[in-house]
């Protein structure tokens, strides 16, 4: 059968776009593969947690405590009547502080006084008396008993006379207590009571103490001082004083040689240098003791800063699994050292921890 022209143009027409879009379509299908295949992403950056050696320094929580410091009380009974300290003032050694109404006092010293001055006019006539018994024995007027009656009449009267200057010097020294002075050169840190209020023998009046001599005391582990060089290189931090540097050598270093018997531990004194300033008792502080040779001992790891994960209150690290997938730990952070922050619980050495918690968190 033969072809019309027109039939074969179209046959042939048919042909060649049936040609061309099968060519369109498979090279099209594999642009659109080509694109839809995934990258090669980089390698994680990870570290492998090594144990550190045992001889690290631990912490232990103190406060400052002042190395003399007095409580003043009362010695006597009466109201305050003048109140001259407050809290914060430095004050110098003598310096009045308080005073207690004396005028009871006052009057009983008055008392005494008089009653020296009655004594005293009784010793003139025994003196007297005795005078003349001495004379009329000389001439043989009166008998020896009669003189040993003017005499010793005589030495009762005098004692009698020391006896009342005695207790006038008693009375008048009452009136001192009176007066409440500073006993050396310090700060009021406690003042608990007011003008008006009624002091009584033993009441606690003010507390001062001498801010140029202060000291870390903390409280240790008893398994912690078990060596003899445990306190050996003992440090002092103190995190709320400025411009303070990071560690403090103290001056003298001592552990108290008795043991809690509730919390089994021991205290340790830091004493601080004097050209520290800003101190105040009562401040927190630590005490950083070498771990070396201590009983339970154990190892320190550390891993980058930058592989720390703080989200909110939680504090993790991206851990590796068997599989090598990064996946978050919570973590517990110690003292930052450098490049590196110790992890107290919450990893084991081997673990391998990303570097990158960003990069660690797009593999999830």
């Amino acid at each position: 059968m033969k072809l019309r022209p027109n039939a074969t143009y179209e046959h042939l027409h048919a042909s060649f776009r049936n040609s061309f879009l099968t060519a369109f379509l498979a090279l099209t299908s594999v642009t659109v593969f080509a694109a839809d295949a995934p990258k090669s992403a980089p390698p994680l950056a990870t570290v492998t947690v090594q144990p550190g050696a045992n001889n690290t320094a631990s912490a232990y929580d103190g406060v400052i405590e002042a190395v003399r410091q007095t409580v003043v009380a009362a010695q006597v009974q009466g109201a305050i009547i003048e109140l001259s300290a407050k809290v914060g003032d430095r004050v110098k050694a003598g310096q009045v502080l308080l005073r207690i109404d004396a005028r009871a006092a006052d009057q009983n010293v008055a008392a005494n006084d008089a009653q020296v001055q009655a004594a005293r006019a009784q010793l003139d006539v025994a003196a007297k008396d005795f005078e003349r018994q001495k004379q009329l024995f000389q001439k043989a007027y009166i008998s020896a008993a009669a003189l040993e009656r003017a005499e010793s009449q005589f030495k009762s009267t005098q004692a009698q006379v020391n006896a009342q200057i005695a207790q006038t010097n008693a009375a008048r020294a009452q009136t001192g207590f009176n007066v409440i002075r500073a006993p050396y050169a310090g700060v009021v840190s406690e003042v608990p009571v007011t003008l008006g209020d009624m002091a009584m023998p033993g009441r606690s009046l003010i507390t001062i103490y001498d801010p140029a001599q202060l000291r870390v005391t903390a409280s240790v582990p008893q398994s912690v001082l078990a060596s003899a060089n445990a306190a050996q290189g003992a440090r002092a931090e103190i995190p709320g004083l400025v411009n303070a540097p990071q560690q403090i050598t103290p001056t003298r270093t001592q552990v108290l040689p008795t043991v809690d018997a509730a919390t089994h531990t021991s205290q340790i004194r830091l004493d601080l240098p004097t050209e520290l300033a800003g101190l105040t008792t009562g401040m927190f502080a630590r005490v950083w003791l070498s771990s070396s040779g201590a009983a339970g001992a154990s190892t320190k790891i550390s891993v980058p800063t930058s592989a720390i994960v703080r989200r909110a209150e939680m504090t993790g690290l991206y851990v590796l699994n068997a599989n090598g997938q990064p996946l978050l730990r919570q973590v517990r952070i110690g003292r930052a050292d450098g490049a590196n922050v110790e992890v107290l619980s919450g990893l084991m050495a081997g673990d391998k921890v990303a570097t990158d918690p960003q990069a660690a968190m797009r593999v999830q």
